[in-house]
């Protein structure tokens, strides 16, 4: 009776022990991801089916790959104390810096753009653009959280530029417009939390407002213009949707016409009409242009209910960002929800014309490999934070 007695005990222990150990996660979170991926899955799949070459066919097989490399990813950092990684965030973000410039240096012109490392023998295409996001948070919010950094101090800000400067280059140089500048949006939102000044951001305001008339009117003159002509077209034909309807405004005009079409219930999954025949660019329907799909073929409705998963994710992050009391992991949580609020902002913009067309994809729902595994591992981190929020 003793040896069972113990047995039983011994069983209700490890089993007390495994709840309290599930307790500590965050499952809006859990919850947001699954449902964005499963999404993601059966609009990668039904626009394959209606383009029906081989290569968008297979991309929903290409793309639960992705995933599965991804899960275990989370699980780690999830799993790993996140105070951890701080002494290893200059070495990270000194690692992304070289492979953007190994990508300017090495990496093949598809579409004229050098944005991939191609590692033939293994067959792996990389996208450093998308690791150097989650790079540039962890750097950024270790040097913020350093004991004795005080970001209101000149020095400390030109460091901070520097570190936010030399990826944007780097990414815009590729040319990567889109990338690069959703450095500012996750930067900003850090240096906010962090506790500069009020001054300082009207003063730094007021100076990229200067700075962007200052390219706007040298964009027009042709001074010295830095924007590639495609990417100056991208601007014009957003502020006037119909000045190039036949050529670069088609495809944004179609989008919106299958955001539109879509009305309150959609036509049905892999119904649409607009990607099966051809009128959404079939090479990237299941990327830069997946919410038109999901817009046409599930209606308002299915487009709430996306939004709402994206919400929640939101939530969950800035949760955690409120409820930890160290700043490393604060600023981390904030970055993060600073990089999918301006990627998913922006994609759903592009389909109802509200931003110029970038080519960012949809979190965890537009096809594409870098961006998951970067994103997931990011979230993974945001999970490990919510789990020993209670530690510090």
């Amino acid at each position: 009776m003793a040896v069972l007695h113990k047995k039983k005990y011994a069983h209700d222990t490890t089993f007390r022990k495994l709840l309290n150990y599930l307790k500590d996660y965050d499952y809006i979170q859990i919850f947001a991801i699954v449902s964005l991926l499963i999404t993601g899955l059966i609009f990668i799949y039904s626009t394959g089916e209606q383009v029906g070459t081989p290569t968008a066919a297979g991309a929903w097989i290409k793309q639960i790959k992705w995933i599965a490399v991804s899960i275990p990813a989370w699980f780690f950092f999830a799993g790993f104390d996140y105070r951890n990684l701080k002494p290893f965030t200059v070495v990270f973000y000194a690692l992304t810096i070289l492979l953007l410039i190994a990508v300017l240096l090495f990496g093949p012109k598809i579409n004229g753009a050098q944005r991939w490392l191609i590692f033939r023998s293994i067959g792996l295409r990389l996208q450093p653009s998308e690791l150097t996001k989650l790079s540039v948070i962890l750097f950024l919010s270790s040097l913020l959280s350093t004991h004795g950094f005080n970001i209101n101090k000149f020095r400390n800000m030109l460091i901070i530029s520097g570190v936010i400067i030399l990826p944007f280059l780097l990414i815009a140089i590729e040319p990567d417009l889109g990338s690069s500048l959703i450095l500012l949006p996750l930067s900003a939102f850090i240096i906010f939390a962090a506790g500069l000044r009020w001054r300082y951001i009207i003063i730094a305001s007021s100076f990229v407002l200067v700075v962007l008339g200052a390219e706007i009117i040298n964009e027009i003159y042709e001074i010295r213009p830095l924007l590639k002509n495609y990417q100056k077209e991208r601007v014009l034909t957003f502020l006037d949707s119909e000045r190039d309807l036949n050529n670069r405004g088609y495809h944004q005009f179609q989008a919106k016409l299958a955001v539109g079409s879509g009305g309150m219930h959609g036509k049905g999954i892999g119904q649409g009409t607009q990607n099966t025949l051809g009128y959404l660019p079939q090479s990237v329907s299941n990327n830069d242009f997946i919410f038109s799909v999901i817009a046409e073929e599930t209606g308002f409705s299915g487009c709430l209910a996306l939004i709402t998963l994206y919400i929640l994710l939101f939530y969950s992050m800035l949760r955690t960002a409120f409820l930890t009391p160290d700043h490393f992991g604060r600023y981390i949580a904030v970055g993060m929800t600073g990089i999918f609020l301006a990627h998913s902002f922006i994609n759903m913009g592009m389909s109802a014309g509200l931003t110029p067309v970038t080519g960012l994809s949809l979190p965890f729902v537009s096809y594409g490999g870098s961006f998951i595994i970067s994103a997931m591992c990011g979230l993974g981190i945001c999970q490990s934070i919510y789990r020993h929020r209670n530690e510090i």
